[in-house]
């Protein structure tokens, strides 16, 4: 159904804002590029599917001696500014699906019909715990993701492995200037890794101004 499309991961104010609750260091550094990625999708009919937590207290991934690993401090909770994502990166009409089971068959006939971005919601870093990822991408079948957002050795290395097991027949793009990590060592070193996985690395300017997504379109046509 989709040839492309634009997969942005967490850019929400808590994250990438300095005032923001668990700042993702250097996060504020690339807005920019994810203006210029969520414009050209927008400008260009590319569908974005975005993920964003949403916590209340009591969830398994909020801690007040977190571990940095699989528990956090309180972040991105229900119903404040924190859990919102930045206006660079505000989706065109989305569907919101939140992480508890649809029914199959309806959430499908959904997506076929909805013409706007997709947005999960989840209560935990791994966008797969939101028990609907499969049956959009099925009805998606990209031939090419493109991935950008943060952070790099947390929810977007969830992102990647679990797009990269799922989908052995998508091309994965992760855009290295419109990512940040927790940790700069292990979220460069999750890049050489990817790499050598077959996830092309790509900058900003190759999807905005190169005609990255222009060829794809050609090569799948």
């Amino acid at each position: 159904m989709a040839r492309v499309i634009f997969w942005d991961v967490d850019t929400q104010y808590d994250f990438m804002k300095a005032d923001g609750k668990l700042l993702v260091p250097d996060a504020d550094h690339i807005i920019g590029n994810l203006k210029r990625l969520t414009d050209y999708a927008h400008a260009h009919g590319v569908r974005i599917v975005a993920s964003a937590d949403e916590h209340v207290a009591g969830h398994a991934e909020i801690s007040d001696t977190p571990d940095w690993k699989t528990t956090f401090p309180p972040h991105c909770m229900r119903d404040t500014p924190g859990q919102k994502k930045i206006p660079e990166t505000a989706l065109r009409n989305p569907f919101v699906i939140e992480p508890a089971r649809l029914d199959p068959k309806a959430l499908a006939d959904r997506v076929r019909a909805h013409q706007g971005d997709i947005l999960f919601h989840k209560h935990r870093f791994d966008v797969f715990t939101n028990e609907n990822v499969p049956v959009v991408l099925d009805v998606l079948r990209p031939d090419d993701i493109v991935l950008y957002g943060v952070a790099t050795d947390v929810c977007d290395k969830a992102a990647v492995e679990g797009l990269l097991a799922r989908l052995p027949h998508t091309r994965l793009f992760v855009v290295t200037d419109a990512v940040k990590g927790i940790d700069k060592d292990i979220s460069e070193q999750l890049l050489k890794e990817w790499g050598e996985e077959g996830v092309r690395l790509v900058r900003t300017a190759e999807v905005v101004e190169e005609g990255l997504v222009e060829a794809l379109a050609r090569a799948t046509a």
